[in-house]
């Protein structure tokens, strides 16, 4: 069944049906932290992204979360070659994110911590309950 026919058959979107259900993600994207302009080449609940700089980013959910208290996780890949590192939502222990956005996450060269890179493969996934 295509998204849009889930979506019609659910009325409101992932707020009922079997995508409210607990432990499915409630958000998720795929795209190119390298491109010019970046854009989600596939996403799931998730709209608004911006790039901030240098493996710095941001996005919004299409239907927010019931609250901040979500989980994130994900995946970065600099290179054919290097792995990268994706941190989390939190800066310097602000509470950045927020029930309609994913908050701040960073990558990062895996060979060199401490400093941000672009990826050209980003994954994100959350999980908690939709509002």
């Amino acid at each position: 069944m295509s998204k849009a026919a889930e979506l019609a058959e659910f009325g409101s979107g992932i707020s009922s049906g079997p995508n409210a259900v607990e432990g499915l993600a409630k958000a998720w994207n795929f795209f190119d932290g390298t491109a010019g302009t970046i854009a989600f080449a596939d996403s799931f609940n998730s709209s608004t992204l911006t790039d901030n700089g240098t493996g710095n980013y941001k996005y919004a959910f299409t239907n927010n979360m019931n609250n901040a208290n979500f989980s994130f996780g994900g995946a970065a890949i600099i290179d054919e070659t290097t792995f990268g590192l994706l941190t989390g939502t939190e800066i310097a222990g602000s509470h950045a994110r927020s029930t309609s956005s994913s908050g701040g996450f960073w990558t990062t060269n895996a060979a060199s911590i401490n400093s941000s890179a672009n990826a050209n493969s980003i994954s994100t996934q959350i999980f908690g309950d939709l509002a």
